[in-house]
């Protein structure tokens, strides 16, 4: 007979500070491993702060047998110790922080090779991961499994959105878990990485750590036993993997007023008809390795873009000259609506007519900066709003928090919001000036089903509403808007 690793049972649970189950109950033995489905990605974390200890539980019992002979041992030393000494945990946000232990970077930083100095490099960050226990893993199985070995020494700073997931992984790992819980674990990763991911995961497995991740209903990955889906009840439903068949959604399809998203973005403007950008034989290099290599770009005034390629593989900066953040753009040929860089322009004047989104920008905004002072801040391309704004101003950004359901989170900081919200923020704050040119970089990062769709519905309404330029990053062809009809793949 199996030992049970963890119950739940008839659990009443609040997540910060809303109710996030009725009636949960929820039992794991040794050797499942659970992917954890829902409609609700906010549940889905919910569940999974569950399992960590990290909610309250107003009723109901949460027995976490698999730390029972630790927490004995443990305890008879009169040691201080905790069952989460046992748990590894990958979560959607970014965690990683600086020399001086201070998550204090600018979005600028990865591109001032001479400031990566501040940031451990990939083998440094993970030798200071301290484990509570002994276990089977090394620095260097963890680096060849999770296909870092190549970026031992690259700084943090440096790496893509996929390598920085690739990297917590491995952290997690490091870590000496008994049990491995995962939030989305596959968001942000290339194609062929997370065709790979099954395969990583089976090492996991074979190594006799227990894993439990939450994904969507279409992306359960190979090595999965069982499958639990999430409602506000609890475990609404449980699958073996043999027996699942992908979920229909069943939420009602919801959309935002369209009405007054046409009014927020039609321009009556007339448009200029030069290029918005001309890359010319664009080659970067940071400390002697090539990122980009000969690229020649144009994309003309209303083109709609899909900008693709592996983690990695220069997208990030790529966009970094683009939106001006990359100093090394003034040594290259590259015409950004209709002027060329280095011919006298500000900073400012490069920022002005482009809306930018990446899920990473969240983390670069001061932590007074609310949900209403960062939508206001597009307006003046800073990271955070810093002076006073007008009443006109004050109005349009209540429109946008009204368009996108944010008006209950107007005051609540930015790094606070669930993640849900943090999208709509950052979206609204691109949009709130109008731009000519949208770059939407994996913008709809760790959404669950119903609102990547939204997400992608609403990009297409901005496209047809306006005459904006769009250069859109996925990973994933099924959040493409329909009217990008555009590659362009590095």
């Amino acid at each position: 007979m199996k030992s049970i690793l963890l119950d739940i049972q008839q659990a009443q649970v609040f997540f910060k500070g809303k109710q996030a189950f009725q009636n949960l109950n929820f039992q794991w033995e040794e050797g499942q491993t659970w992917a954890i489905i829902s409609e609700s990605g906010w549940l889905q974390t919910a569940f999974l702060e569950t399992i960590r200890g990290n909610t309250l539980i107003r009723k109901g019992k949460f027995q976490t047998h698999f730390a029972q002979a630790y927490v004995e041992e443990k305890s008879s030393q009169k040691e201080v110790h905790s069952f989460r000494d046992l748990i590894a945990y990958v979560s959607q946000k970014y965690e990683f922080r600086n020399k001086f232990n201070q998550q204090n970077f600018y979005f600028q930083q990865r591109f001032n090779s001479s400031e990566s100095e501040e940031t451990a490099t990939v083998e440094q960050y993970l030798k200071e991961v301290e484990p509570k226990i002994q276990g089977a893993w090394t620095l260097q199985k963890v680096l060849d499994l999770l296909d870092l070995e190549k970026l031992r020494d690259e700084s943090l700073l440096k790496l893509s959105n996929g390598e920085t997931r690739r990297l917590a992984l491995a952290s997690g790992l490091m870590r000496q878990p008994s049990i491995f819980l995962m939030d989305h674990p596959t968001t942000g990763l290339d194609i062929q990485s997370r065709a790979n991911f099954g395969k990583v995961l089976q090492s996991i497995l074979d190594a006799g750590t227990q894993v439990l991740l939450t994904c969507n209903a279409q992306d359960v990955p190979e090595g999965v036993t069982h499958i639990a889906q999430l409602d506000y009840s609890g475990v609404s439903r449980i699958w073996k993997k043999d027996e699942f068949h992908q979920v229909e959604q069943h939420n009602l399809k919801k959309n935002w007023d369209w009405g007054l998203l046409q009014e927020l973005v039609k321009d009556d403007k007339n448009e200029s008809s030069e290029s918005i950008i001309e890359l010319k034989n664009v080659s970067i290099s940071y400390q002697g390795k090539k990122i980009l290599d000969q690229v020649n770009w144009s994309i003309e005034v209303g083109d709609k873009w899909q900008l693709k390629g592996a983690n990695g593989s220069g997208k990030s900066t790529l966009i970094s000259l683009i939106i001006g953040e990359n100093p090394q753009s003034y040594s290259q040929d590259i015409w950004l609506f209709g002027r060329k860089r280095g011919t006298g322009e500000s900073i400012w004047d490069v920022k002005r007519p482009t809306g930018f989104v990446a899920p990473e920008l969240a983390r670069f905004f001061p932590a007074n900066q609310t949900c209403r002072k960062v939508i206001l801040s597009g307006l003046f391309d800073t990271m955070g709003l810093f002076k006073k704004v007008s009443p006109e101003q004050e109005s349009l950004a209540g429109k946008w928090m009204k368009l996108f359901e944010l008006e209950e989170f107007a005051d609540i900081p930015i790094q606070r919001l669930p993640l849900e919200q943090q999208r709509w923020t950052l979206l609204a704050r691109a949009l709130i000036k109008k731009p000519r040119l949208l770059i939407l970089d994996e913008a709809s990062q760790g959404l669950d089903e119903s609102q990547r769709n939204l997400y992608k519905e609403t990009v297409q309404k901005v496209c047809e509403f306006s005459g904006v330029t769009l250069i859109f990053v996925s990973h994933y062809p099924k959040d493409v808007p329909v009217a990008v009809d555009r590659v362009f793949q590095l």
